[in-house]
């Protein structure tokens, strides 16, 4: 049993380090939408249509209510960078979590005296 606590303890020590790698993080969702105005002659009304953008919008909820920002090109790359490393994040925190709760199984069972 010491062997496999050690080995937990070792993963969630180096899980830990990941956690310093991440970069700026942000949640929300970022979408690239291509959109017709409705002019008549214009080339998103043609055969095939040409729509016009792509323009970018990150959203997220607050309170309960969805907040948009447009963004250029460059901002909205950003974004995509800071929503990934949430995501990595995340998986990180959710193993560590799982790392803790086996090596958790192991201590308990120590303090019990089994």
């Amino acid at each position: 049993m010491a062997s496999r606590l050690e080995q937990y303890e070792a993963k969630y020590r180096a899980l830990a380090g990941r956690l310093a790698e991440v970069g700026f993080i942000s949640p929300g969702s970022l979408v690239s939408r291509k959109t017709s105005c409705g002019k008549a002659g214009c080339r998103c009304q043609a055969d095939p249509p040409q729509r016009h953008g792509p323009y970018f919008q990150w959203s997220k909820v607050v309170g309960g209510k969805t907040v948009s920002r447009r963004l250029d090109r460059a901002q909205a790359e950003l974004y995509r960078t800071w929503i990934a490393n949430r995501k990595q994040l995340e998986a990180i925190v959710t193993e560590m979590e799982e790392t803790s709760r086996r090596a958790g199984e192991i201590l308990l069972r120590q303090a019990r005296g089994g």
